[in-house]
């Protein structure tokens, strides 16, 4: 039965009805809720429900309908999110694990980690007990095979999963592995179950052959009732009547398994098909079906491996796979989870080092000399190691794989106006947050060659809005010159100083021009002094914390989506004035892949950051989806 308790409820009051339930032999479990808190009482045990009701804060008492109590989604509303290491499972993103069938040797392992934690999976995977079919095929390395997997997964930054398959291994298995996985044939293993539901690790729960889906979530309470809420399912395809496949993927089952239960779901289209042509277009429709996340294998020579070989995607086949599930996940409201990165020192410029962990390193989108990083020195006033990247996509890709610890991007001009696209990755990269902003004022300078004049210009670059923003300067002063937009201002002066241009200009930053050690013809050439551009400073979500413990924080960014009827969006702007909190900004956005659906993303001033959570929930309570994009002090 749920136990739904009172608001306001006194330590010492939730104690006595623990208590109360525990004596009457229940497991009790409490979980917060978004607007309400509920103690979970489950087990064999018997009580009239009004004995319960009558306790001092006690609001109600609930029975639970379905025979999985703690795993139904009646006692819990709220999605759970399983944390293996730095991975999360569960939450609004992709997490992809992959890895061989069988660990076979200690450098096979360290040249499959290697390959798929750069193409972008998050948790490796390697059978070490490998329950077989047949009692003379290979069986696994055993303890050997996980010191190597472990080796693999410490080496490359990787959390590890591998199957037990035994409850004796359990007590020595959790010194090596992050998750513990229980394949198919172990599903009812009950007392295999039991044993790994004590450790209160992380456990993957693979669906049996034949089993059906309350058996599944049957088996999922054996693991929480013995003491593990980590509990992460995984969809592998059932033994039907269809021979085609080696089993038959029931992709139904994930949107099924979501309105039953809070538990995470992924899936593994690598067992459920047994052929390598099939796991990727699979993949793919188990991410498109909801799922939290892909377990697949893969192997470098799968024509020698030792269990599973015409089921593994080669690794370049697995490089495509990630990829493409990256273009999937923003239709279907995701993005794809990223660990920080294990890179080799290799210079992305003079400043910075790719993955370099020493020194602040700040990653913002243009060239050497850009505003963009003059933002990153105004936000970072210690020293700091700049990361340049080509696009604004690739600034959130540096700072969620862990290349930078910061990145600092462009999100609105006074003359330009929003940069959208910043916005758009804002809401879909969910371990990003903000947590700082910038405003720089944008100073345009005409930036030459040395011994260039003026009556020698015939070109000028720069970035649209470089040239739209200096039009009045340009009609006047170079009627002639033809006009090249250019993906970047530093860029435009990097590209005229490389090619030794003698009769070409750049619009840009001064920054740029000291960089390249070029010379300012004219300064302040933009039509309109008041030209300012707003910057915000992002982070992974675990250092957002770091970042704000010295800052006062007086902002906040949500993103939302309300239904579509009358009056929706006015509930949500009455809890606002309700709270006597001033709206700054406010912006519409479609979402990739539902025509004629939008995203709100709004600005909102607070004084006093203690109220946040309360009018976050508020909030909440009158939308259809909901994100805290981040908290942040206004720099203007």
């Amino acid at each position: 039965m749920i136990v739904i308790l009172k608001n306001g409820i006194s330590e010492s009051e939730k104690e006595n009805v623990k208590s109360v339930l525990r004596e009457k032999g229940f497991i009790v479990k409490e979980i917060v809720g978004a607007s309400e808190t509920v103690l979970g009482a489950v087990g064999n045990a018997h009580v009239d429900p009004r004995s319960i009701e009558i306790l001092d804060g006690v609001s109600s008492v609930v029975p639970i309908s379905k025979p999985y109590k703690l795993a139904s989604r009646e006692l819990k509303k709220e999605n759970t999110v399983v944390d293996v290491g730095p991975v999360r499972i569960g939450s609004n993103s992709i997490a992809v694990i992959a890895g061989p069938c069988a660990v076979e040797s200690e450098d096979q392992m360290m040249r499959i980690a290697e390959k798929v934690r750069e193409a972008g999976a998050v948790i490796l995977r390697g059978g070490a007990f490998k329950p077989r079919t047949s009692p003379y095929s290979f069986q696994g390395l055993g303890i050997k095979g996980l010191e190597y997997l472990k080796k693999a997964g410490d080496a490359f930054g990787m959390p590890i999963t591998s199957e037990v398959v035994s409850p004796k291994d359990v007590e020595v298995m959790k010194d090596y592995v992050d998750m513990f996985q229980i394949g198919a044939r172990n599903m009812q293993n009950f007392e295999l179950l039991k044993e790994v539901g004590k450790t209160g690790m992380p456990v993957l729960l693979k669906r049996g052959i034949a089993a059906t889906i309350e058996e599944w979530l049957m088996a999922a309470e054996y693991i929480m009732a013995s003491g593990s809420d980590k509990v992460v399912l995984c969809e592998r395809g059932i033994r039907t009547y269809e021979k085609m496949t080696r089993n038959t993927l029931d992709c139904s089952a994930i949107p099924v398994i979501q309105k039953l239960t809070h538990l995470p779901v992924i899936g593994d289209p690598s067992h459920a098909t047994g052929m390598r042509d099939l796991v990727s277009p699979m993949a793919l429709a188990l991410v498109a079906a909801g799922a939290s996340g892909l377990m697949v294998e893969v192997h470098d020579t799968p024509e020698k491996a030792l269990s599973d070989g015409p089921q593994s995607l080669y690794p370049e086949q697995f490089e495509r796979l990630m990829r493409d599930i990256e273009a999937l996940a923003p239709v279907v409201g995701k993005s794809v989870e990223r660990v920080p990165r294990i890179i080799p020192n290799s210079i992305r410029d003079e400043s910075a080092k790719k993955g370099e962990s020493d020194g602040l390193v700040v990653a913002y989108q243009g060239e050497r000399g850009a505003f963009s990083e003059l933002a990153s020195r105004q936000a970072f006033p210690t020293d700091i190691k700049v990361l340049p990247e080509k696009t604004f996509r690739d600034v959130f890709k540096a700072v969620s794989s862990g290349e930078a610890g910061y990145g600092v991007v462009p999100i609105e001009n006074t003359l330009g106006g929003t940069l959208y696209e910043n916005y758009d990755l804002l809401r879909t990269e969910e371990n990003i947050e903000v947590v700082g902003e910038v405003t720089v004022r944008v100073i345009h300078n005409l930036i030459v060659n040395k011994g260039v004049k003026m009556e020698d210009i015939k070109h000028v670059y720069s970035h649209p809005q470089g040239l739209a923003q200096c039009k009045e300067f340009l009609s006047k002063k170079l009627p002639g010159a033809t006009l090249h937009p250019f993906f970047d201002t530093a860029g435009a002066v990097s590209y005229i100083k490389e090619n030794h241009l003698m009769d070409s200009a750049a619009i840009a930053g001064a920054p740029a021009a000291a960089y390249h050690d070029m010379d300012i013809l004219q300064s302040g050439i933009e039509t309109d002094a008041k030209n300012y551009t707003r910057f915000f400073v992002i982070t992974r979500r675990e250092k957002a914390k770091i970042y704000r413990s010295s800052i006062k924080i007086n902002r906040f960014a949500i993103s939302f989506s309300v239904a579509d009827e009358p009056g929706s969006l006015f509930h949500v702007l009455e809890i606002l004035n309700e709270n006597h909190l001033n709206m700054k900004k406010l912006e519409s956005r479609p979402i990739l892949g539902k025509p004629w659906e939008y995203a709100l993303i709004a600005e909102i001033e607070i004084e006093d950051e203690k109220k946040l959570p309360e009018i976050l929930e508020k909030i909440k309570e009158h939308t259809v989806s909901f994100r805290l994009l981040g908290t942040y002090a206004a720099a203007h």
